[in-house]
């Protein structure tokens, strides 16, 4: 009779590695999906994905323990380890990428154009029931002072028009960027000031942000004023600075519309 060689056993850790891989995709997906769907809170959906990113963290540890395992004892399963590796990587690139975010810019999560006078967000009960009975909060001056190092950028909008030409400059490109307005007053005769309140929805999750627009004539031009304020966190990573450049921009450089 010949000798039969005793079978490879598999490592362990390289299977751990890929079902936890796999149970942070299923986290994340879950997630995802249930706030888009308004079958979860915002807050819960964020702690169901910081789960899912330490799963993925930990399966990328482990698979490298099962890799170092499998080269020094023989063990079948590198395969194994390495894709779930790949996986948990693909998945934590995202988050990876906010993080370094975080690190760069300031912990804020309410950016203006007027730092000294910023808009106030309307209190009718009309934008108060639109945003769920949710007024943003006041913002003291001194924490303010780091967002002109962050976005020096981030100035008023000058618009060479009377207010109320400004005022459909401004609503068309309101329209363009598909905010949902909840609220306007047009600028009147007497001082130009005019006001459009609106509800900004993040592309992944769906969050909720606020955005205030004043309009005040100066002169033969209208000086308009931003304010964008996320509800969910203390850092925004740069959304509502981002989010005032694109409106800038829109007024400034109108998209065609078909």
């Amino acid at each position: 009779m010949g000798y039969r060689l005793p079978p490879i056993p598999e490592s362990r850790l390289s299977l751990f590695s890929q079902r936890l891989a796999y149970a942070a995709v299923s986290m994340m997906v879950v997630a995802v999906l249930a706030v888009r769907a308004g079958k979860a809170d915002p807050l819960v959906g964020i702690v169901v994905v910081t789960g899912a990113v330490v799963l993925a963290a930990a399966a990328i540890a482990i698979g490298a323990v099962a890799g170092l395992e499998i080269w020094r004892f023989g063990y079948r399963g590198l395969g194994r380890a390495f894709w779930a590796m790949v996986v948990a990587s693909l998945l934590l690139a995202y988050p990876a990428m906010l993080a370094a975010r975080a690190l760069r810019l300031p912990v804020l999560n309410d950016i203006t154009t007027d730092l000294d006078d910023p808009p106030v967000f309307s209190s009718s009960r009309i934008a108060l029931a639109a945003r769920g009975g949710y007024l943003p909060p006041d913002v003291d001056r001194r924490r303010r002072s780091a967002q002109e190092r962050a976005y020096p950028a981030i100035k008023a909008i000058m618009i060479d028009a009377e207010p109320e030409e400004a005022f459909q400059q401004v609503a068309k490109a309101i329209k363009t960027l598909k905010w949902r307005v909840i609220e306007e007053i047009r600028p009147d005769d007497r001082r130009g000031l005019g006001r459009i309140d609106a509800i900004d929805e993040s592309r992944l999750m769906r969050l909720q942000d606020d955005i205030t627009i004043r309009l005040r004539a100066q002169g033969g031009i209208t000086r308009v004023d931003v304010r964008s304020a996320s509800r969910v966190g203390r850092h925004d990573l740069g959304a509502n600075a981002t989010r005032i450049e694109r409106l800038a921009q829109e007024i400034a450089n109108p998209s065609d519309e078909k």
